[in-house]
């Protein structure tokens, strides 16, 4: 323990600003604990000081890794847009699925633009997906494959028929619709 302050030759305590006689700080103990109170206090700036440099560095860090997977998202994301290739994000839709597995899937041809038969891909997947209800003992996930494919090939055909109406519209000039009762 601390001492809580000089002791005089006549055996007292000399406290400082305290006042010996007084019931509040008369008590040796208290004057002890209220001692080591002042240690703690100049421990405690630097126990904080330790919190805050610690917390800036871990924040710091973490915004720096968030930074650099967001720059190489989007360094992705523009090498999908040109078309970089097999393997980049073109040859995939919101479902995760190449088109290649979704024929396989559903085993039918690739769509070969405007001209797919796409009666024989519905065919195909009501045949499929009522085979694999969960309620007939079929596998939900199958049945979630099964939607996920014919959604991915019915989306590669819409796309063949934009381009197609695009490449028309070009041929032929913008001719706008025009409403005369309106």
């Amino acid at each position: 323990m601390y001492p809580a302050g000089p002791t005089k030759i006549d055996g007292s305590a000399d406290f400082g600003r305290l006042n010996p006689s007084s019931d509040l700080y008369g008590s040796p103990l208290l004057i002890t604990l209220l001692g080591h109170s002042r240690w703690l206090l100049i421990g405690a700036h630097r126990i904080i000081t330790q919190v805050v440099i610690t917390g800036t560095r871990v924040l710091g860090r973490a915004f720096a890794e968030a930074y650099k997977q967001a720059s190489a998202s989007q360094q992705y994301a523009r090498q999908g847009a040109k078309g970089g290739g097999p393997g980049t994000a073109n040859n995939f839709a919101s479902s995760g699925l190449t088109l290649d597995e979704a024929c396989k899937i559903l085993n039918v041809k690739p769509p070969q633009g405007i001209n797919t038969d796409m009666e024989h891909v519905v065919e195909r997947f009501k045949s499929l997906f009522d085979r694999n209800d969960p309620t007939k003992g079929g596998s939900f996930y199958l049945q979630s494959k099964v939607l996920r494919a014919r959604e991915r090939i019915e989306l590669e055909v819409r796309k063949a028929q934009e381009v197609a109406e695009a490449e028309a519209e070009v041929r032929e000039g913008w001719k706008p619709k025009v409403y005369k009762d309106r």
